[in-house]
């Protein structure tokens, strides 16, 4: 059959698809309206993820933090929004890949160390203890099941924005859309607090956690759109730092940088979490260190005051819990009695320490509201949920983090280095904030920082680290220098060639090995100093 012919066919036969779904649509919105009007948004959306993959990632990115605290099954069944959206997203992705993955060529699968240790994480978390757990003969329930997907599940989430952002500029814009989102969590949490937002507010009717009101009237809280105050917290400091990032890399309105960082500080008071305002102070200390710029610190006892004076409401609620009999608030004393009453004893019977209890992080307790007691505490739930094995390979992914976004930080593109910036930030809070709770799971800000990894991975940098300017302003010796030295990173010979001479003629000749330039390898610069500032290295 000729081109000609096949082309014909494939005509025909598009139109004929087209024509049964025109009638099936007219028949659709005939009968049932609304389903017509979902059929027409997901096959938009599928459509957009199909032309521009990279759409995914911002769909991912951006609609999580808003629908993460709604119930599973509340809108889908056995699914959140932001999962049906996810396992949605994947679907049209992977049928995109088969479709257009070329005749012959191999399927292999190359893993960044970050992700061999993301995987042993996940497999930790689940395999190992589902197996430990049916070898002492203990049945396995929903929550087991459901706890032991968690990892996985941001696995998917990671892989998504991982394989489908591919240039500097989707980068910034995932960036943007993650800041953007999160202003409107932080928004909505400081309305809760200030009494303007309410459970009957639609559509937060939507987020009442498991259906019990009774779990929103500890005081006025901010857990917005994701149910959870500590993970509302957590979200905005990781999004605090990417817009100080963005600040310093003075890109266009880097002052409304400025003005988001300054809601999501009071955002974070407005969440009456004590462990977030300590991340809010790691976040911000360890921002101030990895960009060399400690009188970053110099700044953030007026904007605390701000945001303690216009969150008042919450946080003299939190602090007249210090006023009580113990002297404690009865937070801390109900979260240090579940600990010693559900979780320790069976922790450290037999040989539970070793691989763990089970995968479920919670426990059914008749007299709680929710009718659950949940571990809080993040180092408990490790040796809980997977025992040493779990605990060490949390250790050694928290060490691959921030090995490979500190290096990121200091040889990465440009919006790479922001990315890197607050996946680095991030681990570290995280590490600070598991001695309270399982912060590295919380919904919406767990999301948030696998995403971030993602992107740091995705776009980064190989080889050297870029050459210092060392006088001279050149924009055109700049960019041009750039431009080889990324070709020469990716591994052609002549590119290599091509930046030595640059880096010759920069430094006077100065090449190692010579034979004509396109295999001599230019002398090793010291490496830059983290180069998010503006005049730093991009």
């Amino acid at each position: 059959m000729s081109s000609q012919a096949i082309r014909i066919t494939q005509v025909s036969a598009g139109s004929a698809a087209a024509g049964v779904a025109a009638l099936g649509a007219g028949a659709l919105v005939a009968v049932a309206p609304i389903a017509a009007l979902g059929a027409l948004i997901l096959g938009s959306v599928g459509a957009w993820v199909w032309a521009r993959p990279h759409v995914a990632a911002y769909l991912i990115i951006g609609i999580t933090p808003l629908v993460g605290g709604i119930d599973r099954g509340t809108l889908f069944p056995l699914l959140r929004p932001n999962e049906a959206l996810a396992v949605f997203l994947a679907g049209v992705l992977t049928t995109r890949a088969l479709i257009y993955w070329p005749s012959g060529k191999k399927f292999r699968i190359s893993l960044h160390p970050l992700e061999k240790a993301f995987v042993g994480l996940a497999v930790t978390s689940s395999i190992i203890p589902v197996i430990w757990a049916l070898a002492r003969g203990n049945t396995l329930n929903g929550d087991d099941i459901s706890y032991a997907m968690v990892l996985w599940k941001f696995l998917g989430v990671y892989a998504l924005v991982r394989l489908t952002v591919k240039t500097q500029a989707q980068l910034y814009r995932c960036l943007q859309i993650s800041i953007v989102a999160a202003l409107i969590v932080a928004l909505i949490g400081i309305g809760q607090v200030m009494g303007k937002i309410t459970e009957n507010s639609f559509p937060m009717s939507l987020y009442v956690p498991e259906g019990h009101l009774d779990t929103t009237a500890d005081g006025p809280r901010a857990s917005s759109t994701l149910t959870l105050p500590a993970a509302t917290a957590d979200l905005l400091v990781f999004n605090l730092v990417l817009a100080l990032g963005l600040f310093f890399k003075k890109v266009r309105g880097y002052g409304l940088y400025a003005l988001a960082a300054a809601i999501f500080v009071v955002g974070t008071f407005a969440a009456g979490e004590f462990s977030s305002v300590i991340g809010l102070l790691i976040g911000v200390i360890t921002v101030a260190f990895a960009l060399r710029m400690p009188r970053l610190l110099m700044g953030m006892p007026f904007v605390g005051a701000f945001a303690v004076v216009a969150m008042w409401p919450v946080v003299s609620s939190r602090l007249s819990g210090f006023a009580s009999v113990h002297g404690l608030p009865t937070s801390w004393i109900g979260r240090l009695h579940n600990l010693e009453t559900y979780f320790w004893p069976q922790l450290w019977h037999g040989p539970n320490i070793l691989l763990g209890v089970r995968p479920s992080a919670r426990v059914p307790v008749a007299g709680e509201i929710t009718g659950f007691v949940w571990i809080e505490s993040g180092y408990t739930w490790l040796l809980w949920g997977g025992g040493i094995p779990l605990f060490i390979a949390f250790i050694w992914f928290t060490y691959v983090v921030l090995r490979t976004t500190y290096t990121q930080m200091q040889i990465g593109g440009q919006y790479t280095q922001v990315a890197a910036l607050g996946g680095f930030v991030a681990m570290i809070v995280i590490v600070g904030l598991m001695m309270f709770d399982p912060h590295l799971t919380y919904r919406g800000s767990a999301d948030c920082f696998f995403a971030l990894l993602a992107l740091t991975v995705a776009l980064r940098t190989r080889g050297d680290p870029p050459i210092p300017d060392q006088g001279g302003d050149n924009p055109a010796h700049d960019s041009n220098t750039e431009i080889q030295g990324r070709k020469a990173n990716a591994g052609s010979s002549e590119a290599r060639g091509a930046v030595a001479h640059a880096r010759a003629a920069h430094h006077g000749g100065d090449v190692a090995d010579g034979g004509g330039g396109t295999r001599g390898r230019p002398v090793r610069e010291p490496a830059v100093r983290v180069g998010l500032p503006s005049g730093g290295a991009t």
